[in-house]
């Protein structure tokens, strides 16, 4: 077993302090749920990758948070597609399996692409979506009068909530009021508030006491599912690249790149290095 400290998502600019950091531990068969839960604990990331069955072109992944086991983190994936670029003899893809399916991983030894998994798309109950705005301190004034609320499905469930200009930089919320919440609905992923910028530009903040923390710098699945929303709802022109700005606010800056396609899976992209 060998445990490494990676941060995936960092930007073009040199910042040793940019991109999300993540664990990627190779070899983990001998680990059990309750050991793997406790180094996830102890390296206090958002996400820690456990690999097993490692052979060139394939491998096992399981990701936990310092709370509990979820079914995809694309940070960690990002991460560990450039280790094993690095330290193995990978092939050019790698097929990984996650609990939330099968996650095809181009990677160099500085870049990676994930495939996400199929990402649906559906309505939030107005009566939720207030709900959801009381424990992030807004009001529907704060809202986008054009991309209304919703949850998607990237590999986790996230209720995306897009925002006017101005109010993600004034975000402040209540995180014992969002864990509730995240608990109470099975949301396994982070909260995305997301300003967009321009056509194909887009900031975000993304709460996540759910994974032990306040604030997510860099959330590979939630940019899935922020392409595939915007496909769905027709509020993009595609084939499109997406560039998802995020994790300023943290102290790391992240920089995630969202492939788009007319149909199909929706790919992210971001560059990985060692801690």
């Amino acid at each position: 077993m060998e445990i490494l400290r990676y941060r995936a998502f960092t930007t073009t600019e040199p910042n040793p302090r940019s991109g999300n950091p993540a664990g990627v531990v190779l070899d983990a068969e001998e680990l059990g749920d309750a050991e793997m839960l406790r180094i996830a604990a102890d390296l206090g990331f958002s996400e820690t990758a456990f690999l097993t069955a490692i052979e060139p072109d394939a491998a096992r992944v399981r990701y936990f948070t310092p709370r509990a086991e979820i079914a995809f983190c694309g940070h960690a994936t990002i991460a560990s597609g450039v280790v094993l670029a690095r330290l193995r003899d990978a092939a050019p893809v790698v097929q990984l399996t996650t609990n939330a399916g099968l996650v095809p991983v181009e990677a160099t030894t500085e870049r990676a692409t994930l495939v996400a998994v199929d990402t649906e798309v559906e309505e939030l109950d107005a009566g939720l979506v207030d709900e959801l705005l009381a424990t992030l301190r807004l009001d529907r004034d704060d809202l986008d009068p054009v991309l209304s609320p919703a949850l998607v499905h990237g590999g986790n469930l996230h209720p995306l909530v897009l925002v006017r200009a101005g109010v993600l930089e004034r975000l402040d919320h209540d995180g014992d009021a969002v864990l509730a919440l995240q608990d109470s609905q099975g949301w396994d992923g982070t909260v995305p508030v997301v300003e967009r910028l321009s056509a194909t530009r887009f900031a975000s903040r993304n709460p996540f006491p759910r994974g032990g923390i306040r604030e997510d710098p860099a959330t590979g699945s939630a940019a899935a599912g922020l392409g595939a929303y915007l496909r769905a709802a027709q509020h993009l022109d595609t084939p499109a690249v997406v560039t998802v700005d995020q994790g300023a606010e943290t102290g790391r800056p992240s920089l995630l790149v969202v492939e788009v396609p007319r149909e199909g899976r929706v790919r992210v992209t971001g560059t990985a290095e060692e801690l």
